[in-house]
């Protein structure tokens, strides 16, 4: 009987050129995932993820693309000044003014997810931190800001540098008004990370709704949190997600 061996390592590459073309087919297979959980809304959000080689430029989703159309072929290679300096499309402004500053913020951050997913913008509303409801949502116990400060689309990089700031050193932020933010140290992870914070606000809303949810003890929540939130965690969270949309949808390698 042939065994499954489950492999349980992040990858390491030859050459900068295998490493590049592992993200963008990372990043592309992240959109259609986002696409299939339902966290399009027209044009806006955005998934980037730090060129390998040249550090100060990021890879991101063509402007007015969908989600569930985007290739590896299809992502725009932009420098923090704004300019394409891979690609045909046009990149979207509010991608560059809150990626480029998280980014250049967070040297740690190869990655960062931002989305209008539903729960994710009702729960903004709220002007709320999450709470430890759950085991999946310790996975943001003392790890997730709050920007409390909506003034519109983000369009300048000044906003994009105070979402940073409030940003910090977190894994996530919750944008009021507007959506989750996610960033990881892999694709894989931030993608993760937006996924299961979508779900812990769609939680909480739904616990809420319904009573008045129970809190997880402090101790337990940190403990919780060493174990569900760790960088790792995120990334090997997502990797049967990985593997379903490969074989559902291999057209996005290309």
């Amino acid at each position: 009987m042939k065994t499954y061996q489950l492999d349980l390592n992040q990858p390491t590459f030859n050459s900068v050129e295998e490493e590049r073309l592992h993200l963008k087919q990372r990043l592309a297979g992240a959109f259609r995932l986002f696409s299939k959980f339902g966290f399009d809304e027209g044009v806006a959000g955005h998934i980037t993820v730090r060129d390998p080689e040249l550090k100060d430029h990021f890879w991101v989703n063509p402007f007015g693309m969908h989600f569930s159309q985007i290739k590896a072929s299809d992502l725009l290679l932009v420098n923090h000044h704004g300019k394409v300096v891979e690609g045909t499309r046009p990149v979207n402004e509010a991608a560059f003014a809150i990626h480029s500053q998280v980014h250049a913020a967070r040297p740690d951050v190869v990655a960062a997810a931002h989305a209008h997913s539903v729960y994710g913008k009702s729960w903004s509303s709220l002007g709320r931190l999450l709470d430890p409801i759950t085991q999946d949502a310790c996975a943001f116990y003392n790890d997730h800001s709050l920007f409390d400060d909506y003034t519109g689309v983000v369009l300048e990089t000044e906003e994009g540098k105070r979402i940073a700031k409030a940003l910090g050193n977190h894994k996530a932020a919750i944008l009021r008004n507007h959506g989750l933010l996610t960033v990881g140290q892999s694709v894989d992870e931030a993608a993760w990370w937006f996924i299961t914070m979508e779900r812990s606000c769609q939680a909480q809303l739904l616990a809420e709704a319904a009573g008045t949810p129970v809190l997880i003890e402090e101790e337990n929540a940190k403990v919780t949190a060493k174990q569900v939130g760790e960088s790792y965690a995120g990334w090997f969270q997502f990797q049967p997600l990985w593997d379903r949309i490969v074989k559902e949808q291999p057209d996005f390698l290309d």
